[in-house]
């Protein structure tokens, strides 16, 4: 049942994309502005007679009828000329059978492309209502990837409901990360991991000549808000995930300057990342098992 509040819609753009995300299903007005590329009208030209073209927007239609509603809608942007309005796309899906009496609700996440980029690649994911984060499952639930060739429309379909079926699984891991406790040197090392994950090579020992990460592995652990104030692995997964992909943290370059960590943009970056960070979760709920 979804809530009965007034929408709430959030936009952000930047250089790699453009989201929307509201409170209350999309209407397809609303997603055309955010995310034309899901109306595109025909495949990019540099597409063969092979690729199978199906509007993101017919197919999103059909799952509608099958209960499905999206919630959130981003388009990557393009530097070629004439690919903006076939770029990839990713919308987030919650199916109108979920009972919502927790503070998250699982989702099914569907990207494409109409220029080659991507074909129908399904996930799952969990929204947290709090923060309206939106987190990407990692290995729990196995990804679907459906070419751009034959009946598309059905094999999505069917592939949502595959995913759907498998939501069980994903609360049941995280109701156990709820569960476990850390020690703050726990909570550290979580961190720090995630740091590496976020930039990369700049996370080195600096004895070793390289730069070290702008921010530290404490800053990560900050919880934005007093929900997320704890020592378990799922309120230390929230509040580092939030803060590695939003950004927003006051840091210094390798020069000394101040800075800002930027929020992570782009589709693929943001749901690799998110991927990592949660199967790093699990990694840690698996030690704390042993």
């Amino acid at each position: 049942m979804y809530s009965t509040q007034s929408t709430l819609a959030t936009r952000f753009s930047g250089r790699t994309s453009h989201t929307l995300r509201s409170e209350q299903p999309l209407s397809e007005d609303q997603m055309r502005a955010a995310a034309p590329s899901i109306f595109a009208e025909g495949k990019h030209v540099s597409r063969s007679d092979r690729y199978t073209y199906i509007p993101t927007i017919d197919v999103l239609r059909g799952l509608r009828k099958e209960g499905f509603e999206p919630f959130m809608v981003t388009q990557g942007a393009s530097l070629v000329e004439g690919k903006a309005d076939f770029t990839k796309h990713m919308i987030r899906m919650r199916h109108a059978g979920q009972v919502q009496t927790k503070p998250e609700a699982s989702e099914v996440i569907l990207i494409n492309s109409h220029d080659g980029a991507s074909s129908y690649r399904m996930l799952a994911g969990m929204i947290r209502f709090v923060c309206c984060n939106g987190l990407v499952v990692g290995d729990v639930v196995e990804d679907i990837r459906i070419p751009h060739k034959g009946s598309i429309q059905n094999d999505v379909i069917e592939g949502a409901f595959r995913v759907l079926r498998q939501f069980e699984l994903v609360e049941a891991h995280a109701e156990v990360m709820k569960a476990v406790q850390l020690e703050p040197r726990e909570q550290t090392a979580f961190a720090t991991a995630a740091l590496a994950l976020r930039f990369g090579e700049q996370v080195i020992e600096e004895t070793g000549g390289h730069r070290p990460a702008p921010i530290t592995a404490e800053q990560l652990t900050q919880a934005r808000r007093p929900e997320d104030v704890g020592r378990s692995l799922w309120k230390t997964f929230q509040c580092v995930q939030e803060n590695v992909i939003r950004g927003g943290q006051l840091g210094r370059t390798a020069q000394g300057r101040r800075m800002q960590t930027r929020p992570v943009g782009g589709i693929d970056r943001g749901v690799s990342l998110n991927r990592a960070l949660w199967m790093l979760a699990e990694e840690m709920r698996k030690l704390k098992a042993d």
